[in-house]
């Protein structure tokens, strides 16, 4: 499934007489016992979301200790599935907790004027860190600022990951077993995509257990959608919904010609048997599952995603390579392009947002605020710095390593994801820091891999070829026109792609029909939001 939580909008009206367990309570009592716990701390109540890996932030030492710090006592409630569903009801009813950590989108704001805090001011006077951030970095106060000119959520800022979130892999050991030389275009592909399927590559005597291509729904971010750069098209930050920037315009690529003939070159390798039948409908967890193969034997020959060892696990992940980008044909000219996703990969937006009815907004403030200490925004992504939570080491002299996972039966990634908020939590990692520090073996490796992608990267022009999502801002009835027009959108394109992939559907003959029909439900109408969105973005950075 592709991610819309966009769409939840879509369903406040139906789901406001709903509650939700845990927050009917609200946050606006005044009694002392609920304000302050004997030992004088301020209570609070939070929200978090978080990744279905994380333990109970409650076992989280480094983040005890932030509480103490900070002199307040937080009362957690762990949301670990199902948010865009369940803060629809919990937002219309307006009664929230003090504090909602990765909870909150620009859309939320919009369409739910009132509930949350400006944190403008608050910052101003109650948060230092943030103000260095936003005095180093003052595009994450643009990011941060909504149309209004007010600030409902404060922005996450790593500056430490690279700038592809995908990666091109192969199964360096099966071309080797099989005598085939590493592909450079579409032709050499399918021709070592046959030989996967038929030469029993894993060596295992059974011909019918390979896997030659696998990948996410092309909604997703490890897809063949990648290969539209060999076409000239130039992605960027994940291409959402299909959205990308090219020459100052804004423009989707699922009804870009260069998607048709994408399309076509996957049509002709899944009638063949070369990619796997459940890449229509296979979630996230089985995608991963299949690519571990058994044992050190691997299942899956080509494919794509974040890194080695958490796409193919520690037994296997030797046997694959990073594939640079292919050209279509030996003799195309096209300009090849990697999606340029430094924005997506180091910028977030609303990371924590504070109730507008908190009776406790300067403490909650004081407490986000904390999170921004950027050796606690270390913290915050890969670990504790303690013996308990054993997820950073201090060196003494003011480097800082990385350690690898306490548990042995865990990859990195997997450690990170399950020991500390990691990627959804509140942090500033400070450019004067990222030499002092020595990132874990897998972020060694995802530098090292995704560096062969770093010059088509380069290539893309920030002010006319990079699509900055996450910087744009839209109205409250462009925000609702939006989301109403990209439920249709998805409605079709979703269908299509799969029919397209799966039967023998001439879709030379059905692209015009398709192409009208997809713009007709609303894409013409977005993408003229999305552009009038993108050109002030582009205004704001002269």
């Amino acid at each position: 499934m592709r991610k819309k939580s966009i769409l939840a909008l879509v369903m406040a009206g139906c789901l406001a007489g709903l509650s939700l367990a845990g927050c009917s309570k609200g946050n606006n009592s005044t009694d002392a016992d609920s304000t302050n716990s004997p030992e004088g701390k301020t209570k609070l109540k939070a929200i978090i979301v978080k990744h279905s890996l994380t333990k109970d932030v409650g076992e989280m030492k480094w983040l005890t200790d932030l509480e103490e710090k900070a002199g307040v006592e937080v009362e957690w409630q762990q949301i670990s599935a199902d948010w865009d569903q369940k803060k629809s009801a919990l937002f219309a009813s307006g009664e929230i907790p003090d504090l909602l950590f990765n909870a909150t989108a620009n859309s939320d704001f919009v369409q739910f004027n009132g509930l949350f805090e400006d944190l403008g001011p608050l910052i101003e006077k109650d948060a230092p860190n943030i103000q260095k951030m936003f005095s180093d970095h003052p595009e994450l106060k643009t990011l941060a600022t909504q149309n209004d000119g007010k600030i409902y959520g404060t922005p996450r800022y790593k500056g430490i990951w690279p700038a592809s979130t995908a990666s091109m892999f192969i199964n360096k050991t099966w071309l080797d077993n099989l005598g085939l030389q590493v592909p450079t275009t579409w032709d050499e592909l399918e021709t070592v995509l046959v030989a996967f399927r038929d030469g029993d590559p894993n060596g295992n005597g059974d011909k019918t257990d390979e896997i030659p291509m696998d990948f996410n729904p092309i909604g997703w971010d490890f897809t063949p959608k990648l290969l539209l750069g060999s076409l000239g098209l130039p992605l960027s930050n994940g291409a959402s919904d299909g959205y990308f920037a090219e020459g100052a315009q804004v423009k989707n690529f699922y009804v870009d010609e260069r998607f048709k003939t994408l399309m076509q070159f996957l049509q002709k390798l899944y009638s063949q048997n070369l990619i796997s039948k459940e890449v229509v409908t296979q979630d996230y967890s089985k995608y991963q599952s299949v690519a571990r193969g058994s044992g050190t034997t691997a299942k899956v020959g080509f494919t794509w995603g974040w890194e080695t060892g958490d796409r193919f696990g520690n037994e296997l992940k030797d046997q694959y390579i990073t594939l640079p980008q292919l050209k279509q044909h030996a003799d195309s000219t096209d300009e090849l392009y990697w999606s340029n996703d430094y924005y997506y990969q180091n910028y977030g937006s609303n990371a924590v947002s504070i109730s507008a009815s908190s009776k406790k907004k300067e403490a909650a403030m004081r407490f986000i605020d904390a999170f921004y200490e950027p050796e606690v925004s270390l913290q915050v992504l890969f670990g504790g710095m303690n013996d308990t939570d054993k997820g950073i080491k201090d060196n003494g002299d003011g480097t800082f390593a990385i350690l690898p996972p306490a548990d042995a039966s865990l990859d990195p990634g997997s450690w990170k994801w399950t020991n500390s908020f990691a990627d959804n939590g509140p942090m500033y990692i400070a450019d004067a820091l990222k030499d002092k520090v020595t990132l874990g073996t897998d972020m060694q490796n995802v530098l090292k891999e995704k560096a062969v992608y770093e010059e088509l990267i380069s290539k893309a022009d920030e002010k006319t070829n990079v699509y900055p999502q996450n910087f744009m801002k839209y109205s409250t009835e462009d925000t609702n026109t939006l989301a109403m027009n990209q439920a249709n959108i998805n409605n079709i394109t979703d269908q299509k792609w799969a029919s397209w992939l799966t039967t023998k559907a001439d879709i030379d003959k059905e692209w015009d029909a398709y192409v009208s029909s997809v713009n007709s439900s609303g894409l013409e109408q977005n993408l003229q939001i999305r552009q009038k969105a993108y050109e002030e973005y582009l205004a704001s950075l002269k």
